[in-house]
């Protein structure tokens, strides 16, 4: 297809501000910061074990926390973070920000403009996956700064809280993610659909590759990680036994079942040709509603899916109306293809009330031989 087909996300953003005739452009520009994270971040990890030499000062002294721990996984995570950072703090489209590896949220650096957007991410998800050469990805939300009603003239400008970050899915302006597998992809949502770049690496640009990415509403496959089956509520138990007795079966028909374990590459898989992902809440722990982190992956998962045309749930409500607690919360996630989330949904409603097997005397129990 001829070059001039594919429009840059430079000019796609261009495009949808238009129809915002008063918007200043100061998202089309925090985004097109993130972009350039990205490309640095795909950048060192496809160097890999050689090293890339633009980033070799690059995570021996983190933004935030404890030097990273020894493994390339943890050092290119503690690099992608400090990438994320130092492209995107000083242009004055930010309020804060806060990252997946480090505890609280982090500041605009003093001299620095600040602006009315929170930028959340998680640098690499999936980082373990480094040292077997299997795709991984940065995933990144990004929020409007609350005013505070009784001091509205500190905002834009004040130091950001934890608070100003716990916002519902809903409250999301734009929300996307990038893929460093076999090529370099950015997906993106600004909540008008849902749109695909991949990375030219003659031009170093992202060219507008997939237009209106949806979601098939029905599929005949889904990812779990069956190694936690013994923690499984029965909800998440009889869907899974159901896909698995195939055609003979209840749901008549054959599931295959997929498992990645990479958020952003289970998530890709699923935009691009269906499926439903499940990384439920378990019977590990009561007290803990699931292993994912709210801010950092549930919702901007949840987001592009709900703008693809999929549904993204706790298994028992959306994911985008779940109010956070604290930055990060853990959830369970469910998402993918509507029907088959719906479905899910369903099952948990038809098992509510009724009492769920202490975890004690599971499978697990102290007194198992």
């Amino acid at each position: 297809m001829p070059l001039f087909n594919h429009r840059t996300l430079t000019q796609y953003l261009i495009e949808q501000r238009r129809s915002f005739p008063a918007a200043k452009g100061e998202l089309n520009a925090l985004i097109l910061d993130v972009s350039m994270a990205c490309k640095a971040i795909a950048r060192s990890v496809a160097f890999g074990a050689l090293g890339d030499p633009s980033t070799r000062d690059m995570g021996k002294a983190p933004v935030a926390g404890p030097p990273p721990a020894d493994g390339m996984p943890a050092m290119l995570g503690s690099i992608s973070n400090e990438i994320f950072v130092r492209t995107t703090e000083w242009s004055g489209n930010l309020a804060g920000m806060a990252s997946e590896e480090v505890a609280a949220p982090l500041q605009i650096p003093p001299g620095y403009i600040r602006g009315k957007y929170l930028l959340l991410f998680d640098p690499l998800d999936g980082s373990d996956n480094i040292d077997v050469n299997v795709s991984v990805g940065s995933i990144f939300s990004i929020l409007r700064l609350p005013e505070d009603p009784e001091k509205p003239e500190s905002a834009p400008g004040r130091d950001v809280t934890v608070a100003d970050f716990l916002q519902p899915g809903t409250q999301q302006v734009a929300a996307g993610y990038a893929l460093y597998g076999p090529t370099t992809m950015l997906v993106l949502t600004v909540g008008n659909g849902v749109v695909g770049f991949t990375l030219d690496p003659n031009l170093g640009e992202f060219r507008l590759t997939h237009a209106d990415i949806r979601v098939p509403e029905d599929t005949e496959e889904f990812a779990i990680n069956s190694s936690n089956a013994r923690f499984w509520e029965p909800p998440v138990k009889r869907y899974v036994d159901e896909c698995l007795a195939g055609k003979t079966g209840p749901r008549g028909k054959d599931f295959n079942m997929r498992w990645i374990a990479s958020m952003v590459a289970e998530a890709h898989r699923i935009l691009m040709r269906g499926g439903v992902f499940l990384n439920p809440r378990d019977m590990r722990e009561s007290t803990a509603p699931g292993r994912l982190r709210l801010l950092f992956e549930a919702n901007p998962v949840a987001f592009l899916m709900e703008q693809a045309g999929g549904r993204a749930s706790t298994g028992r409500k959306s994911i985008l109306a779940v109010r956070p607690t604290h930055l990060h919360q853990s959830i369970g996630l469910v998402f993918g293809s509507k029907n088959e989330v719906a479905r899910i949904e369903r099952y948990h409603a038809d098992n509510a009330g009724r009492d769920t097997p202490s975890p004690l005397f599971s499978e697990r129990s102290l007194f198992r031989d």
